[in-house]
């Protein structure tokens, strides 16, 4: 299984920018597919997470409500809308697949997800 990050760039604050994750092969349909971000000097965050099966959308707080994720079945693509971006956003983002039948307790964290793409740079500055 390979996924694929894409999407990052320079964007200013208050912007707008979709991340996207590919995957070559119907990996998306039983799992979970989680976003994680890291910055310079800091531990990996998570921001967010989607139960393909279920259809279950998770966010982490820092971004509740500014960032939103989508599903192509067909393209076997996963999008992270990011809206009203902010300088605290700058980091690395990652995208990983995990088993489908994660608990909310366990979406949040690095340790469940078995597949991970190289990361993708988002800076928010002016």
């Amino acid at each position: 299984v390979q996924l694929q990050a894409s999407g990052g760039g320079l964007v200013q604050p208050g912007g707008s920018l979709r991340l996207s994750c590919a995957a070559s092969e119907r990996t998306f349909s039983f799992g979970t597919v989680g976003w994680f971000r890291q910055a310079p000097g800091k531990e990996r965050e998570f921001v967010a997470a989607f139960k393909w099966s279920g259809g279950t959308h998770f966010y982490g707080d820092s971004v509740k409500g500014r960032f939103t994720t989508a599903k192509d079945n067909a393209k076997n693509t996963m999008y992270l809308q990011m809206n009203s971006l902010k300088p605290e956003d700058t980091a690395v983002y990652y995208c990983a697949v995990g088993p489908g039948g994660l608990i909310a307790s366990e979406i949040r964290k690095t340790g469940v997800y078995t597949y991970w793409a190289q990361g993708t740079q988002v800076t928010v500055s002016s």
